[in-house]
């Protein structure tokens, strides 16, 4: 069963501050697609530990990039994952677009090898 994209928490009071994405910094305005990330993978014993609001495009851009090792082994934190080059250039582009901006994400050829999905 496909999994559903958190909802951004609901504000406390009218005058709180929007919520931010932590990759980005952009808002996440109300009924943008959003989740939740494990800084440290659930496979990898992060079930427990926290988690970070991320725009759903901003969150595919990781998944599509690294795997659960990597990012359990050197990039549990959002500093480290801002800080590595494809993710930055990532972010460079994603920056100019609207807080509801959201796009298809394609997978890193390097994450799977050169072959994804079906082959003719």
């Amino acid at each position: 069963m496909p999994r559903r994209a958190a909802k951004p928490p609901p504000p406390e009071d009218n005058a709180a501050e929007p919520t931010v994405c932590a990759l980005c910094e952009r808002p996440i305005p109300e009924g943008a697609r959003a989740s939740r990330h494990h800084l440290t993978p659930r496979l990898k014993g992060g079930a427990r530990l926290g988690t970070v609001l991320l725009h759903q495009i901003c969150h595919n851009a990781i998944h599509a990039r690294f795997n659960e090792a990597e990012l359990a082994r050197r990039l549990s934190e959002i500093p480290s994952l801002r800080a590595e080059p494809e993710i930055a250039r990532f972010l460079d582009w994603v920056r100019n677009k609207p807080p509801d901006f959201h796009a298809a994400t394609r997978r890193s050829r390097g994450k799977n090898g050169p072959f994804r999905g079906r082959r003719a």
